[in-house]
C-alpha cells in the first residue's frame, strides 16, 4: 500500500499548481539554459552547463516527489470540532520545562512550515498532540529526549 499524505484542499490545490509550474515552466527554462550553455562549446569546462544540469536533476526529483504526494493525497475536510486536536487544529501549549507557551498549527507533511509554526502530524510534537484535549498533558518523544506539553487551547 502506498504511503498517504494528508493535505487540506488548499494545500492540495497549491501542490497541483506547483507541479504544473515545475513541469511546464521551470523545466522549459532549464532546458533553454542547457541549450544556451551547450552553444558555448567545450562542456568539460563549462560551469553554466554543469549548474543547469544539476538544477535539472533537482527539478526532476522535486517533480517526482510532488507527483507521488499528489497521487497519494488524502484530502482533510475542514473540521470545526475543537474538542480534540486533529489535522488542521491550531494548538497553544505550555512547555513546563522551558516555562514558555507556543502555538502550533498541525498539518500534513506537505504543508508543514516550521518557520511559521505549522508542524506536520508526523513530527514528534504533532504526533504527540493528535487526539488529545484541552487541559491534557502529553509526552513528546523527541530525538533529544522526552518532554511534556500541556494543551492550553485548541482552535
Amino acid at each position: 500500500m502506498a504511503e498517504q499524505f494528508f493535505m487540506t484542499k488548499k494545500g492540495y490545490d497549491e501542490a497541483v499548481k506547483q507541479l504544473d509550474y515545475l513541469t511546464k515552466v521551470k523545466r522549459a527554462e532549464i532546458v533553454e539554459r542547457i541549450q544556451e550553455a551547450r552553444s558555448h562549446g567545450d562542456l568539460s569546462e563549462n560551469a553554466e552547463y554543469d549548474a543547469a544540469r544539476n538544477e535539472q536533476a533537482a527539478n526532476e526529483g522535486e517533480i517526482l516527489e510532488l507527483d507521488y504526494k499528489i497521487k497519494n493525497a488524502v484530502i482533510i475536510e475542514e473540521n470545526e470540532d475543537n474538542s480534540a486536536v486533529h489535522i488542521g487544529s491550531k494548538v497553544t501549549v505550555y512547555d513546563e520545562d522551558m516555562e514558555e507557551e507556543a502555538t502550533y498549527t498541525i498539518m500534513g507533511t506537505t504543508e508543514a512550515d516550521a518557520m511559521h509554526n505549522i508542524i506536520s502530524n508526523e513530527s514528534p510534537v504533532g504526533a504527540a498532540l493528535l487526539r488529545h484535549k484541552k487541559g491534557e498533558r502529553v509526552t513528546v518523544k523527541a530525538p533529544t529526549g522526552e518532554y511534556i506539553l500541556k494543551i492550553l487551547k485548541i482552535d
